[in-house]
């Protein structure tokens, strides 16, 4: 009998965090397709009031949209670091575009200390997800800055890529 309770309890408890979930979900979407308009609209300072609380609850488009307005100083100071911190939080989701965003810094040294190798993991990563139109782009980039590592460097950078995974924050 008490077991059974249990059972209902538990189901019903399942069923409310589900709910809840999928009402915040749907928060998040609508919140962020805010974001995004304010965003296009170059109403930069709406954009990132909008943006900062989604990416700090680790939604990775809006860490990316992030991470870009730190990099160029749209809506927010033009800060580097905030920038990197904001894309390998979505990078380190899976966002493709947050991928080669870091990649390109690690490149610079903007933000974090060069390095190549780091660089090209993310380029790597990024390719292998970026949408059709996008792929042979980065993969120029890519290339271009494998150009400029030994053959080490690029094993290392491989071997990095390969041993990834996603790592949802939520």
């Amino acid at each position: 009998m008490l077991s059974l309770m249990f059972l209902r309890w538990s189901t019903l408890a399942v069923a409310v965090m589900a709910a809840v979930l999928l009402l915040e979900t749907g928060a998040q979407a609508q919140s962020l397709r805010q974001g995004v308009s304010a965003f296009n609209r170059q109403d930069y300072m709406q954009a990132s009031r909008v943006f900062i609380p989604l990416a700090e609850r680790g939604n990775p488009s809006a860490q990316a949209y992030l991470g870009f307005m730190f990099e160029t100083g749209r809506g927010v100071p033009r800060n580097y670091t905030e920038a990197a911190m904001w894309y390998r939080r979505a990078a380190e989701q899976g966002d493709s575009l947050a991928q080669y965003s870091l990649g390109l810094l690690y490149d610079k040294g903007f933000g974090v200390p060069r390095d190549i190798v780091e660089a090209n993991k993310w380029l790597n990563l990024s390719t292998a997800g970026a949408p059709r139109q996008a792929r042979e782009a980065r993969a120029r980039i890519r290339d271009a800055v494998t150009t400029k590592m030994t053959r080490g460097e690029i094993a290392r950078a491989r071997l990095r890529a390969l041993e990834w995974a996603p790592t949802p924050e939520r």
